[in-house]
């Protein structure tokens, strides 16, 4: 793994005028981290620190920067010797994108849960990694926790004081717990795609979020 000389400048470069805090709340990651990344050192230990392939790749969405540039320049990817028919490498699943409730994800395998099973599937290159991560986002998942990516169509219940995401209408089933800075940034998404999945209004969410407790402050209106 060879990786651009002054990659931490480069980061830096990248996000130019914007603000630490601006840039984490585009990404996803904290701003302290953003700025470790951008010394190539964890401040805490002193130690040296480099972004995982999925750290890039929120850092590419932020930055509107082509992720596969940011891989290369971070030494993951020789772009080179990539022959072209990879990009057309089997990116078929082992079950069906729109039924899996969530996918645990790393640079190895990616892991599918049904409401039945969980499928594991090798990851041949980092390459069908990032188009992966692409074909989520293009499917309705969202990041909600580190590697993982949650199935918004399958959500039907969120008690949000303990982040919980329900993949049925009475919460008695599979659940994920998910990151607070990731519930703060999804919190209106996650209770419109709740009233959508369960074909109730908004404003049923809000009477029964008052009965578990919850606190839901989109706005008021029907689906």
């Amino acid at each position: 793994m060879k990786q651009l000389e002054g990659f931490g400048k480069f980061l830096e470069s990248l996000r130019g005028k914007m603000s630490l805090r601006e840039a984490a709340n585009k990404s996803g990651l904290s701003h302290a981290y953003i700025r470790d990344l951008e010394l190539e050192r964890n401040r805490s230990t002193n130690e040296k620190i480099n972004p995982s392939p999925v750290t890039l790749k929120k850092l590419s969405d932020a930055y509107n920067i082509p992720y596969t540039d940011l891989m290369e320049k971070a030494g993951y990817l020789e772009l080179d010797s990539v022959p072209a028919a990879t990009a057309t490498s089997d990116l078929s699943d082992p079950v069906s994108m729109a039924d899996t409730l969530y996918i645990e994800v790393s640079t190895k395998e990616i892991t599918y849960h049904t409401r039945i099973e969980r499928m594991t599937k090798s990851v041949n290159s980092l390459l069908d990694f990032s188009l992966f991560l692409d074909k989520l986002e293009e499917m309705g998942y969202k990041k909600m926790d580190t590697d993982l990516f949650v199935n918004m169509n399958q959500v039907q219940k969120y008690i949000e004081r303990e982040g919980k995401l329900y993949f049925d209408p009475l919460g008695i089933s599979k659940f994920v717990v998910i990151a607070a800075i990731r519930q703060k940034k999804y919190h209106d998404l996650i209770v419109r795609s709740v009233a959508r999945n369960t074909g109730m209004g908004l404003e049923f969410h809000y009477d029964r979020a008052a009965s578990d407790g919850s606190r839901i402050s989109s706005v008021k209106r029907p689906i």
